[in-house]
């Protein structure tokens, strides 16, 4: 009898430490993604064509910004609520810049199914912009049982529930295209990841919760390295030359430059001046 009871324990608790894989559809390893490459460039032989055409920006420019579409069965990774407010995130580095005109927001759903630049160039004259910025990402979420499986004891006898160790890696990068030129400008990665044990049957709403955070979390880590690449991207084309800059009429972006240049010259003739005086 003793040994009965011990057997039926036994196999209760490996028939209960796998729940998880009952109770939810998100046990494993699951993968979220959208591919830059693959938008951009559907027919793969066009990736080895090399442009030489130099950029030519018209300051200030106008930006549009949108996730580029999941890739796979998923193609909804990020409602587009919570798209709408990463991408807000993102906004908030460009405006800072008095080269940048103004930045609009664009649903991943204008470039679903489209067909790479000639994609963005529609969608530019749609908004009126003449730059594109580009979120992609990678999302992997990975749930595994704990070894060391919660046990209860209760009325009814013991009762297991296993612990699962929840990961959520997010990886994000915004790549900025001139449109016209389709030449890269520059790039910002950022990345996060997050970790949370929960009982099988808290498998979905966690990493639900987590996929978002780490989104977000991602997105607030790329907009730190975005707008350090704004602030180089000014000095990077006076200096190496990687795009041509032409004005529009109401530009004055460069008058704080002049002013500023004018009182340094302004100061320095006092300075003669005195110095002879003496």
């Amino acid at each position: 009898m003793k040994t009965a009871t011990w057997l039926f324990t036994i196999i209760s608790v490996l028939l209960l430490s796998s729940c998880s894989m009952l109770v939810s559809q998100q046990s494993g390893k699951q993968s979220v993604s959208s591919s830059l490459m693959d938008f951009l460039y559907p027919n793969k032989e066009d990736r080895a064509v090399h442009s030489a055409e130099i950029p030519v920006l018209t300051l200030p420019v106008k930006v549009g910004i949108a996730f580029v579409p999941s890739t796979g069965r998923n193609n909804q990774a990020i409602h587009n609520k919570d798209q709408y407010e990463l991408l807000e995130k993102v906004k908030a580095a460009f405006v800072q810049y008095d080269y940048i005109d103004r930045i609009e927001v664009i649903p991943s759903t204008y470039l679903a199914g489209g067909e790479g630049f000639n994609t963005l160039e529609q969608v530019g004259r749609l908004y009126d912009v003449d730059v594109m910025a580009l979120v992609s990402y990678d999302q992997v979420t990975q749930s595994v049982e704990n070894n060391a499986a919660l046990l209860y004891w209760t009325i009814v006898g013991m009762y297991v529930i296993p612990g699962n160790e929840n990961t959520v890696q997010t990886f994000v990068d915004t790549a900025v295209f001139d449109i016209k030129s389709r030449k890269m400008l520059f790039r910002a990665p950022g990345i996060s990841k997050l970790e949370k044990r929960t009982t099988a049957i808290g498998i979905d709403e966690t990493l639900a919760e987590k996929s978002i955070e780490g989104f977000d979390l991602a997105v607030t880590d790329m907009s730190k390295n975005l707008d350090n690449e704004l602030a180089r991207f000014k000095v990077r084309v006076k200096e190496d030359n990687i795009a041509n800059v032409e004005h529009r009429s109401n530009y004055n972006g460069g008058a704080v430059d002049i002013t500023f240049s004018l009182l340094i010259l302004m100061s320095l003739l006092v300075r003669l001046r005195r110095h002879k005086d003496i």
